[in-house]
């Protein structure tokens, strides 16, 4: 065999990751939300590219994009009707350009907020409301900060003070150690434990402490309730913790009628006092997907399944309720390509300028088409998940199939890491709540006599129904648990029950055992 230098030619495919790729694979992952911000950048970049906002039939009544009827567009796909209904075409742009409602805000009556009469400016500060002029809550720093002005006069004890409020835990807590705090201010421990004292008496009350004990000790000394038998409770928190009464009232010196009352007083108290205060409004989850139920009624050129779900894949038809789904229309971002103003540009334009407007004018083509596709496969994947799981939604999260994500793949001809993407951070809103996609993926867990399997939610939910009708007589164990779920058909082990027990945060049956025997 010669050995040297050799020209071959060879021939071979690989997949580019092309920005246009990247930008399409990036919005699939995204949620509604993130989409919607991601097309707001691209409008000010792409002056191509303009928000669909001619629509004024209310978005919540059209059909779905994936329940239109194909009589209604004879001779066209799924992706044909989503790119008419969904983003619009250029012919639509056109006439949503030349058709824009304009009015004179100076002409009286000509838009919401305009009175006849007045032809005052709605902008004015004579029209804004009251609570516009309302003050701002202060944070939890800035209320701490005005309390430890008023209470020290002292330059010294004030820079103290200051010190411990910027060290301040979100929770309320103070967890650096003393020594450590004398060392950086140059100052003595008592000193600095003085100014804590006093300031663990600020509101909210227990702010500043070190451990639980003081906060909650701090919150019983306020209302004059720290008796020697509450301090012993205090010093024996991990005695509470395992429920442990009996000791308890050996300790304290009580009868379990005053047990009963003290530990009643602790549960009224905060742990955590700092962690409410700055916390803002809870934000509640927006779904992308929106479920509902509706009767079955059957195109006739559509079969009753494509009917119930919108999509031609063989299963048995099924009586009942049809789920329709449709793309969140409250945050489904609608955009069009301004073909008309590169027409009339172009001609004018120098060589540069036209290489710019050509880039712009592919960038939101494909950043449309891209749009598309998303549309079409969130759709096919959440109607196959709702198909593969029509028994959670008609019976409950007991009737629960086990699924993973190559079920969903396969019957959707898909690879698993695109069905991965669109399950992703991403909710669907259905008449037992709104859950997230990736929700409905659970592990199998086999059967006792070889049947069909049972899903992992499923069986949890049926370890907490089993715990909720425990009575004080007959707390079940976990091989009490075992037995009960293998005699319904689940062949599961002792740990895996602890560990679904566990992550469903339900204690021990020692420590139930302990609840439920002395009432508190």
């Amino acid at each position: 065999m010669a050995i040297g230098p050799r020209l071959d030619l060879r021939q071979s495919q690989s997949l580019v990751m092309t920005p246009q790729l990247r930008q399409a694979i990036k919005l699939l992952q995204f949620s509604n939300i993130e989409v919607s911000a991601f097309i707001d950048e691209e409008l000010e970049r792409n002056p191509l590219l303009e928000r669909d906002e001619g629509s004024d039939a209310p978005a919540l009544e059209r059909p779905a994009l994936d329940q239109l009827p194909q009589a209604e567009h004879p001779g066209s796909d799924l992706a044909e009707i989503m790119r008419t209904e969904t983003m619009g075409s250029p012919e639509a742009a056109l006439d949503h350009a030349d058709h824009a409602e304009t009015y004179d805000p100076g002409s009286p009556g000509d838009g919401p907020g305009f009175s006849r009469g007045g032809g005052g400016d709605p902008y004015s500060e004579e029209g804004r409301g009251i609570d516009e002029f309302a003050a701002e809550t202060p944070n939890l720093r800035e209320h701490l900060g005005e309390q430890l002005r008023l209470s020290f006069h002292d330059r010294r004890e004030r820079l103290i003070g200051a010190h411990l409020i910027a060290l301040l835990e979100p929770t309320g807590r103070l967890s650096t150690p003393p020594e450590a705090l004398a060392t950086a201010m140059g100052c003595d421990v008592a000193e600095i434990e003085a100014v804590r004292a006093r300031m663990m008496r600020f509101d909210p009350v227990g702010m500043f402490a070190r451990d639980l004990r003081e906060c909650l000790a701090a919150q019983l000394a306020e209302l004059n309730r720290l008796d020697p038998a509450m301090a012993a409770l205090l010093d024996n928190l991990e005695l509470l913790a395992r429920r442990d009464l009996r000791r308890l009232m050996q300790i304290c010196g009580v009868d379990a009628a005053d047990l009963t009352d003290m530990i009643a007083e602790i549960r009224r108290l905060d742990p955590k006092p700092g962690a409410s205060w700055d916390a803002g409004p809870l934000i509640p989850v927006v779904p992308d997907v929106l479920m509902r139920a509706a009767p079955i009624t059957p195109h006739p050129g559509h079969s009753a399944r494509e009917a119930r779900y919108g999509w031609s894949r063989p299963q048995q038809p099924q009586e009942g309720n049809a789920w329709i789904l449709e793309l969140n229309p409250e945050t489904m971002p609608r955009v069009l390509v301004n073909q008309s103003f590169s027409t009339r540009v172009l001609p004018r334009c120098s060589k540069e300028e036209r290489g710019f407007i050509t880039e712009k004018l592919q960038t939101a083509n494909w950043l449309v088409k891209s749009l598309q596709q998303r549309a079409q496969t969130i759709l096919k994947v959440s109607a196959e998940i709702v198909r593969q799981q029509d028994a959670f939604f008609t019976k409950g999260v007991g009737h629960m199939r086990p699924l993973i994500l190559r079920d969903i793949a396969d019957a959707v001809e898909m690879h698993e890491s695109t069905v991965s993407r669109v399950t992703a951070g991403k909710y669907i809103a259905t008449p037992r709540g709104i859950y997230e996609l990736k929700y409905f993926f659970t592990t199998a867990i086999a059967a006792t006599s070889g049947g069909e399997t049972h899903s992992a939610e499923a069986v949890r939910h049926r370890i907490k129904e089993m715990v909720g009708r425990e009575t004080a007589d007959n707390i079940l164990s976990d091989d009490a648990i075992v037995a009960g779920l293998r005699r319904e058909g689940v062949d599961i082990a002792r740990r895996t029950v602890a560990k679904y027990r566990d992550a469903l945060r339900i204690p021990s049956s020692v420590q139930r055992k302990r609840e439920k025997a002395e009432p508190v």
